[in-house]
Parts: C-alpha cells; structure tokens; sequence
C-alpha cells in the first residue's frame, strides 16, 4: 500500500525547529561561554611563539646579527637594523597581543611582521611555511574578530562607556 507525503507546512514544521532549539540552546550556550578562553588561549599561544623567538634572537645576538647578514634577505635594511628591528618586534608586540592591549594592532603588525618573515628567508622548509601559515591564520582569527573579552581592550572599553 503506498502513502502519500504530506507536504511540509509551517505548521508541521515549527514543533520540530522548536524541538531542535530546546536541545541546542544549552550547547549554544555553553559554546559562547567558551568563546573568551578560546581567543584568550589563541593569543597566548601565538604571542608565546613570537616572543620566543624574539628572546631566542637577543641570547645569541652574534648569530642572529649573522643570520640577517648571511641568510635572511629582509629588504631595503642594513642586516644590523633588521636584526635589531626583528627582535624587538619579538619582544614586544606579542606582550601586547598576550594583554590584548590594542590586541587588534598587534595582531595586525605581526601578522605582516610573519609575512615579511616568510619572504625573507627564501630557503624556509615546507614545515616551517606550514608553521607561519599557521600562526598567520591565528593572527588573522584576532586581527578580524577582537581580541574578545579576556582582554585589556574589552575592559578599557566597558570602563569607558562608564
């Protein structure tokens, strides 16, 4: 015996989409509770690698010196100020990206800071530009949506409106 399908009317459908919501709600709910340690822990992460690297640079100052005079090809500066100019980007930038003080600029300014990288080291392996185009992408998370409300930026700005 064949039955015919009803069609699906508003009426039909509302209890089912009314049903779904009930269930989702919480799980929503819980994820958008969530959402300020994820961006939290991103920018730590990401500030963590940079400042890392900046303080790998300033222990061996002689050989990072030679490295932007021998290896990385950073255009239109002397290897010296590259060098210098370099680290203390590494230094100081992911402090405020961490903070997510003018989380927005730091993520903006490291996010060209890991570009210039890339393009300055010609011979960097396949896992080192899958690294940068890692923190690139997480860069670009906080550069396009805040820094989110574990940050210096979102108290500043609820002490403002005050």
């Amino acid at each position: 015996m064949l039955t015919t399908m009803q069609p699906l009317t508003a009426a039909r459908v509302a209890p089912i989409l009314a049903r779904a919501e009930r269930i989702y709600a919480p799980l929503r709910r819980a994820l958008e509770a969530l959402s300020p340690v994820a961006d939290l822990l991103l920018r730590l992460w990401v500030a963590q690698v940079f400042f890392q690297s900046g303080v790998n640079k300033f222990q061996s100052w002689d050989i990072t010196v030679q490295l932007f005079t021998y290896e990385y090809q950073v255009p239109f500066l002397a290897p010296a100020t590259a060098a210098f100019l370099g680290t203390l980007t590494e230094l100081v930038v992911p402090v405020f990206l961490a903070l997510g003080l003018a989380g927005r600029a730091a993520a903006a300014l490291l996010f060209v800071f890991n570009i210039i990288a890339v393009i300055s080291y010609p011979t960097l392996n396949a896992a080192g530009i899958h690294e940068h185009q890692l923190w690139g992408l997480l860069l670009l998370v906080t550069l396009l949506h805040g820094p989110g409300k574990l940050s210096l930026d979102h108290l500043l700005a609820r002490w403002l409106r005050r």
